[in-house]
């Protein structure tokens, strides 16, 4: 098409007898290197592979900080489990807090590389905490000053997210996916002014065929922009077809790993079938508490303020 429109262009300039501007070739976009966020869930490294040298992309815009009907969103009545929910003003200084801080920052790097926005948070087999790294996650970012984060439960099947944050399950995504609610019906907003939550809804058997029908790809295209960061909690990988689907409408993905648990060749067959998505890393859940450097050191740091504190 370029063609034809220069062709055309040069007709008409000759036409009125004035010169053609040369034609200068489009340089090409950088290109999105296979970034990797190595991360701790409390706190021990998994490395994905030797980080690529950093290129230099444009810096992510911002979100925009109002949109109509997203300004008027019903704050919703949440009562988070303060078992689940450790990044949190009323959690103090709960294990774990410092690890979260960690992980955003990593995909705070990740971005530097390439655009990143939607992140998908899964895991290889049940029961291994993506649901709660998604939760706490979201949570971290809203922390910052003026972040706002969207959280997704994408888990049609069965749905956890809305037990950890203490609200409604329905209507969420289901019902939105079946042309049953509209956006403004299934988005919730708590009380962190800056996070936004969209609940499974109700059980979707055929919750394959719901992802794929291009409802969720237009609700991200959307929502998406409005937002400094979506995350996704999905399926287990290897159990569902579901995360390999969800993958392919985000930025990146993360892998959440039980540490002593996760059989090593299941991990690795995850990461074989995601590699069609940006892997970004894998976060290690469920690591002893005596084996974090993290635990350690705060506790190093409590025990000294302490003796200082009786000194004086």
């Amino acid at each position: 098409m370029s063609r034809i429109h220069d062709a055309l262009k040069k007709a008409e300039q000759e036409r009125v007898g004035t010169p053609m501007p040369p034609t200068v070739p489009e340089a090409p976009g950088p290109r999105a290197p296979a970034a990797v966020v190595t991360e701790t869930i409390p706190a021990k490294v998994v490395e994905e592979s030797v980080p690529p040298p950093r290129r230099l992309v444009p810096e992510a815009t911002a979100a925009p900080r109002s949109d109509g009907w997203l300004d008027r969103c019903t704050v919703a009545q949440w009562n988070p489990d303060p078992r689940q929910i450790v990044v949190s003003p009323q959690a103090g200084a709960a294990l774990g807090i410092e690890e979260f801080r960690s992980l955003r920052s990593r995909l705070y790097q990740s971005r530097d590389m390439a655009p990143l926005r939607t992140v998908l948070i899964t895991s290889a087999l049940p029961q291994e905490g993506k649901t709660f790294v998604a939760a706490n996650l979201a949570h971290a970012i809203v922390r910052q000053h003026e972040r706002r984060a969207l959280l997704i439960d994408c888990d049609l099947r069965w749905s956890r997210l809305h037990q950890l944050l203490g609200t409604h399950l329905s209507p969420g995504l289901t019902e939105y996916l079946r042309g049953e609610a509209d956006e403004q019906a299934i988005l919730q907003r708590g009380a962190l002014e800056n996070l936004f939550f969209i609940p499974g809804g109700k059980s979707a058997p055929n919750a394959a065929e719901l992802i794929v029908n291009g409802r969720l790809k237009a609700l991200l295209d959307h929502l998406a922009p409005l937002f400094d960061w979506v995350i996704l909690d999905s399926p287990p990988a290897m159990a569902m077809s579901d995360a390999s689907l969800l993958a392919d409408l985000c930025d990146g993905v993360l892998l959440v790993v039980a540490a002593g648990t996760t059989p090593f060749d299941m991990a690795q067959k995850t990461r074989e079938q995601l590699k069609k998505g940006r892997l970004l890393g894998v976060a290690l859940n469920r690591v002893e508490p005596h084996s974090s450097f993290s635990s350690y050191y705060y506790g190093y740091y409590d025990r000294g303020k302490s003796r200082k504190d009786s000194k004086g």
